[in-house]
């Protein structure tokens, strides 16, 4: 339950480990100022192994998560659907929205609208909607949950790989500074040791940490100031907060560069 005057940062992502990838510095030092952080993978990881079934393989990645979780003073959420079985649809709405209005966050950092598989981009749309239906008293959740009303700001992280799925290059409203927690990014990451052995094999991505790194330094390199950054997208405010708001550079301050208005 969100305690009276309590700030609620939420990253809601598609598969475990996509947060350690994208957005876990962001969460760490958010977690600094005192914000209370959640963690959501909304797939379960089962289909990434090559070596055990997929009821195995979920149960391998969930604890991988709530392990990366823990290092990083997260609450972790149980998944909701399996891999390559998230749509953009009113079930899969009404249980991602009851999920949004029990844990009720301030912030969400979540996956772009635009990336290289749907899954991806079918968590952004799912976030995006249910936060949008967060106080609407006529949209039944799944559990029913009561509406919520108070202001939300949404944080597109950049997509995978830094590229968009024809790979143009999007460029960012926000950069963050990552520099500082860039070893308890790399903690959390190392916590996915099923998934590194599944990149390993299905597309030979042999440096799994150097590979989270080196994203890192180009994003810092994007920034045109920080060594290594993590950069996102502010949704606009419509329907979601007052125009303007934007309590990620409120909270992180000088560790964070706007490259344009947003909200």
């Amino acid at each position: 339950m969100k305690a009276a005057g309590e700030t609620v940062a939420l990253a809601v992502v598609d598969h475990p480990d996509d947060v350690e990838f994208m957005m876990a510095g962001t969460l760490l030092l958010l977690r600094e100022t005192g914000v209370r952080i959640h963690v959501w993978n909304l797939a379960n990881g089962c289909l990434g192994s090559v070596r055990e079934g997929p009821a195995e393989t979920a149960a391998r990645r969930w604890n991988e998560a709530r392990e990366a979780a823990a290092l990083a003073g997260a609450e972790a959420h149980p998944p909701l659907f399996d891999d390559m079985a998230i749509f953009f649809d009113r079930p899969s709405l009404a249980r991602v929205a009851a999920g949004i209005r029990e844990i009720r966050p301030d912030i969400i950092l979540t996956q772009p609208l635009s990336d290289y598989m749907e899954d991806h981009q079918n968590t952004g749309r799912l976030v995006v909607s249910a936060a949008f239906a967060r106080a609407m008293p006529n949209m039944v959740t799944d559990p029913d949950r009561p509406p919520c009303g108070e202001p939300v700001a949404i944080y597109h992280a950049l997509p995978a790989g830094l590229r968009g799925p024809t790979g143009e290059r999007p460029f960012p409203s926000h950069f963050v500074d990552i520099g500082g927690v860039a070893a308890g990014k790399r903690a959390m990451l190392a916590c996915h040791r099923s998934q590194k052995e599944w990149l390993d094999v299905s597309q030979g991505m042999d440096a799994y940490l150097r590979t989270m790194e080196e994203l890192g330094r180009e994003a810092g390199r994007m920034s045109g100031r920080f060594e290594m950054a993590e950069g996102f997208t502010q949704h606009w405010h419509l329907g979601f907060s007052e125009p303007g708001w934007d309590p990620l550079s409120g909270l992180l301050g000088h560790r964070v560069i706007r490259t344009r208005p947003t909200g």
